[in-house]
């Protein structure tokens, strides 16, 4: 097994590491990113993440496995805790046991699975398969109590705390993850049960929870992933701390037994003691003090902490204690942590002028050289002028090794150190900051002018005795106790201290300074340590602050303190624009004239090294050949050998196959005769088998014959009652188309002796109800009129009469033509009767259809015509017999009399219906006659081919 190290921005692999033999199951980090302890089930290690090299290894006994190993926060100390439930803590450095945790009671004793610390590393929690949970007091090195979870949860799979922003470490939220999938969260002081997450439909599976306690991710056992906001959760948590009270009296400690310690999950309102009757609390109301406040209240930092105490503190001690002093640092620079807009800034990637920072600045830890390129880039994107001071690595790089854990805590310090106590250092770029160090120089000429007059005589300007110190921050002439030492100083005060600690550290150093003669011991001194006690530095400092006039004071030159603004960071153009832009704009020529150069050097040594490569190539092609000359030249002398030795053995062999030939021939000879002889009687057995085959053959043809005369005979009298039958259906379909074309002209004149009926009642009505009606008026006038309506009518029936005629002549022409056509085209016909027989009935078929419709279009035209008669001789029958007999025009004029023009129109109807009539009977008499035509056509046909079949039946049969 072995472990694999990447990068988490380039995604390259930077290292693995061997040496476990079993799955590893559990890594824990350093709080100073250094170590690691990776542990499986038979061995725990310790690797050293700057080199990837194991430093340690645990060796136990195969009777006692390891459960987990790992690092307790903000200590160097090493707990390991194996599965007989004994728990060790080891010192990093030595590896030297410090302690042993004593053995849990028997009442409550379970075998530790899980575990969990707080951040300050005090109390450890402890569970396993049980609804108990042991919480362990480091500091004191005993069990101070045990918690019983509710009786639903059988087994702890998981323990985690809960961070707070308010509890300094000490966390009193504890989540517990059992074995039903739900995460209890509790507080560890109350036992009271704060909110759970999960249920046992949706159960969890894992969780964590976030650094700063805001969010809680967990994977269900469903595969999806849940994640919660602790703020809707529940609101006992991020509260602020209570006011800090004094205790006054203290009750005395009962000691209990292991019972005691036991306290049960309450998951109600807290429970509070009740109070006493017998004592009494009194309290009294302070006054404000109204003057000070306005100065306290500029005094008072963000995290609750006081600025002048904080002053008081650093004046007395000289230092802030280790365990809170980035704690104060953060305080007294007031970060506002600006998680997105750093984020930003990180996310726009590694800056190009910091792509080669390790070839110019090797760092021997990677992961320390990634922070700080990380930084100087995010530097870099925040303002331009970055990615071109060529001192930012040395400034920013004592801050990249104190805060390599937390890189936003690091951005931030070192935007904060330059935007205070760097000002006006770019107003000069790219030269060093003039005014500034001009400011250091007045101050050390009122100081100390004879150190300042040995400085000229020896040509030693403030850029050389001044200017390393502020670059790199103090970081190269001071050790780290002695550069954070100065530092606490640095932040709790205004921006001069940085510029009086330089002049400070000249003074202090003023007689190894006042020995050196060279300007290269010069150079030396300000870039290596020296033997200086930093306390009389920073004592010497104070005393600057206040005894240097104002008019020389770097106080009055410079602004106070400004700390950078929440959510987004401020615009920082605090340089010269113009020669930024310049000096960017040659760098990107420069870069790309490297970057071309780059290439062309590349070509060419690929170009050299692909003609090494030939050579190399050509070399070994000729050593090659050589060997296979020497090689070829020994196998022909090989096969000369060989070829002497087959000679002899081909003539050993011809003899041999002589001697095989001449047996080979006799056993031939004897082989084809015996061949012959059973050709012989093969053939002679198949003759007689031919000749069995004949008369049979012979035999069955002669009862083929029979067969065939009497199946012809049958086949002759099958066509001869055919043909009857044919002839026989034929005069059928004859007699019943004879018999429907006669019952359809009986019916045809039928209608139109019906239909002239009618229309003679239909004149004879007429003529009636006009003499009536023509004897009430002038008979002159009837005789008339009566003479022109006979008039009209014979005319009109004289050109019916035509009209039929030459239609009667065209269609007896037109049936002369088919016949001739018929006559010619017969021959033809009789050839094709076979094909187009079917065709024949198919068009036969949709003649009758055509019929059919015709008959329907007469019945509807017939019945329209009825209908039109009915009527006019239901109004001939019905006049206005009541209306009295008036003189003409009064008749004509209300109605009652009909309108020579309604007589014409009467008459013109009656002659289109008449002409009609004469148009359809003409059309059925065409039609019968070609039906009637058709018929013969096919009657000869089929006569033809009766004949024709019975004059050759053979065809037929075969």
């Amino acid at each position: 097994m072995f472990l694999t190290c990447v990068e988490t921005v380039t995604k390259e692999l930077v290292s693995w590491m061997r040496g476990h033999e079993s799955s590893v199951f559990s890594i824990s980090v350093h709080g100073s990113g250094r170590y690691a302890i990776t542990t499986s089930s038979d061995t725990a290690q310790l690797w050293d993440l700057d080199t990837f090299q194991r430093k340690r290894k645990l060796n136990i006994l195969q009777s006692v496995g390891i459960q987990k190993v790992f690092f307790l926060p903000l200590s160097n100390t090493i707990l390991s805790c194996f599965k007989d439930n004994s728990i060790f803590a080891w010192e990093c450095d030595t590896l030297v046991c410090k302690y042993q945790l004593p053995a849990p009671p028997e009442s409550s004793n379970i075998l530790y699975k899980v575990f969990a610390v707080t951040r300050d590393g005090r109390i450890l929690a402890a569970g396993g398969k049980s609804n108990h949970i042991h919480l362990w007091c480091l500091e004191a090195k005993q069990l101070f109590r045990i918690i019983q979870m509710p009786t639903k949860v059988r087994a702890i799979r998981h323990l985690e705390f809960l961070p707070d922003s308010f509890d300094a470490g000490s966390n009193q939220v504890l989540g517990v993850l059992s074995q039903d999938g739900i995460m209890r969260f509790i507080n560890i002081q109350t036992c009271k049960l704060l909110f759970e997450i999960g249920s046992l439909d949706d159960g969890i599976s894992s969780s964590v929870i976030s650094p700063h306690g805001r969010y809680i991710a967990s994977i269900m056992e469903n595969g999806s992933l849940n994640i919660y906001s602790v703020q809707t959760l529940t609101k006992e948590i991020n509260k602020p701390p209570p006011p800090l009270v004094k205790v006054i009296e203290d009750l005395p400690k009962k000691k209990g037994n292991s019972g005691d310690l036991k306290v049960k999950v309450t998951s109600g309102r807290v429970q509070r003691p009740a109070k006493s009757r017998e004592s009494k609390t009194q309290t009294r109301i302070l006054k404000q003090d109204l003057s000070g406040s306005l100065e306290k209240k500029e005094s008072e930092l963000s995290d609750g902490l006081n600025k002048k105490r904080l002053q008081i503190l650093l004046k007395g001690y000289g230092e802030f204690p280790t365990k809170y002093r980035m704690f104060i640092w953060r305080s007294l620079l007031q970060l506002p942590e600006n998680h997105t807009a750093f984020s930003n800034l990180i996310d726009k990637g590694i800056h190009v002028a910091f792509l080669n920072l390790q070839k110019k600045y090797p760092v021997k830890s990677r992961k320390l050289l990634r922070v700080l390129q990380r930084t100087l880039s995010a530097l870099a994107h925040w303002s331009t002028i970055f990615s071109d001071t060529p001192y930012l690595p040395l400034l920013a790089f004592p801050f990249v090794k104190l805060f390599q854990n937390n890189q936003l805590i690091c951005f931030e310090v070192v935007a904060t150190l330059i935007i205070n106590w760097c000002q006006h250092w770019f107003e000069y770029f790219p030269n060093p900051p003039i005014n500034i160090l001009s400011m250091i120089e007045n101050v050390l000429a009122f100081h100390d002018k004879e150190l300042l007059q040995h400085f000229i005589n020896h040509d030693v300007t403030s850029q050389l005795y001044a200017w390393p110190l502020l670059e790199t921050m103090f970081s190269e002439v001071l050790t780290r106790e002695e550069w954070l030492k100065l530092f606490d100083n640095v932040f709790s005060n205004h921006p001069s201290f940085l510029l009086m600690t330089v002049v400070a550290y000249n003074i202090c150093s003023r007689a190894p300074l006042l020995n050196c003669k060279r300007k290269d011991d010069f150079e030396y001194f300000f870039h290596h340590r020296n033997n200086l006690d930093i306390s009389a530095v920073i004592r010497e400092v104070y005393r600057l602050l206040n005894t240097t006039p104002t008019d020389i004071h770097p106080d009055s030159m410079l602004d106070a303190f400004v700390a950078l603004t929440k959510g987004q960071y401020p615009v920082f153009n605090q340089y010269p624009k113009f020669i930024v832009d310049y000096q960017t704009q040659e760098r990107e020529r420069i870069r790309n004239d490297e970057l071309d150069y780059l290439r062309e050097r590349q070509a060419v040594e690929d170009m050299q090294a692909e003609v090494d490569q030939q050579r190399a190539e050509d070399e070994a092609w000729c050593q090659k050949q050589e060997l296979l000359r020497r090689a070829e030249e020994a196998r022909r002398e090989i096969l000369l050998q060989e070829e002497e030795k087959m000679i002899q053995q081909r003539q050993r062999l011809a003899a041999v196959r002589r001697e095989l030939k001449v047996k080979e021939m006799h056993l031939q000879d004897a082989a084809r005769r015996r061949l012959l002889q059973l050709q012989q009687d093969q053939r002679e057995m198949e003759l007689r088998r031919l000749d069995d085959e004949i008369e049979r053959k012979v035999h069955m043809r002669d009862r083929e014959i029979a067969a065939t005369a009497k199946d012809l005979e049958m086949r002759r009298l099958e066509l001869e009652s055919q043909k009857r039958l044919y002839e026989k259906n034929l005069s059928r379909n004859q007699e019943a188309v004879a018999k429907e074309m006669k019952e359809n002209a009986d019916a045809y004149r039928q209608k139109v002796d019906l239909e002239e009926h009618m229309f003679h009642r239909l004149i004879e009505t007429d003529q009636t109800q006009n003499q009536k009606i023509h004897k009430l008026i002038e008979e002159n006038l009837a005789k008339a009129e009566q003479a022109c309506l006979n008039t009209d009518w014979r005319i009109q029936a004289l050109h019916k009469q035509r009209c039929s005629d030459v239609h009667r002549n065209e269609c007896y022409q037109e049936i002369a033509k088919l016949l001739r056509k018929n006559r010619k085209k017969e021959i033809e016909v009789l050839n094709a009767m076979m094909d187009g027989e079917a065709k024949k009935w198919e068009e036969a078929e949709e003649k009758d259809f055509h019929l059919k419709s015709e008959k329907k279009t007469a019945a509807l035209s017939d019945t329209s015509r009825r209908w039109f008669l009915e009527k006019e001789i239901h109004d001939a029958q019905h006049p206005c017999d009541k209306v009295v007999p008036k003189c003409r025009d009064e008749q004509v004029a209300s109605g009652c009399l009909p309108r020579t023009s309604q007589l014409n129109d009467i008459s013109e109807m009656e002659s289109l219906t008449q002409i009609s009539l004469n148009q359809r009977k003409m059309h059925w008499d065409a039609m019968e006659q070609d039906l009637m035509e058709r018929v013969r056509n096919l009657r000869q046909r089929l006569a033809t081919q009766a004949q024709n079949r019975c004059q050759t039946p053979h065809l037929l049969a075969t």
